[in-house]
């Protein structure tokens, strides 16, 4: 099952391989730079690896920011079905509303120490083994 991180901070992005790596995640990680980027990828009918079906998703991005990016993907019938995380530094009790009214799956702040960051991605790879995804 391939996985879209969608993030700006390259910082975050190797924290999120890292955090993979030790949890033994070695499902396909795609990168998106902000939601234009991922959208394209999304989008795409030439993707070497199968659409997502997770996409772990930051908020505060240039271009496009991901409750904009949300709009967009619930918006298009091809891919409103896939579950979004947001993972994001913004403890904004308006972002996380507006998150959930998009069919967020989870709303995670980003810890501070890597530590914790390792602990939050082992839960989510909990619960994404325990979910059955369509083919």
């Amino acid at each position: 099952m391939t996985i879209l991180l969608v993030e700006d901070d390259e910082l975050d992005v190797m924290n999120v391989k890292r955090a993979f790596k030790k949890n033994h995640i070695h499902n396909p990680l795609l990168v998106a730079g902000n939601g234009l980027d991922a959208l394209e990828i999304l989008r795409s009918k030439n993707l070497d690896v199968p659409r997502p079906k997770i996409i772990l998703l930051d908020l505060n991005m240039p271009k496009m920011g991901g409750i904009e990016f949300l709009k967009e993907l619930r918006k298009d019938p091809e891919l409103s079905s896939i579950s979004v995380f947001v993972m994001t530094t913004s403890n904004e009790d308006s972002d996380k509303v507006e998150a959930y009214n998009l069919n967020v799956a989870g709303y995670i702040l980003k810890p501070l120490s890597m530590e914790r960051f390792i602990e939050a991605v082992s839960t989510l790879k909990s619960y994404w083994m325990l979910c059955e995804f369509p083919s």
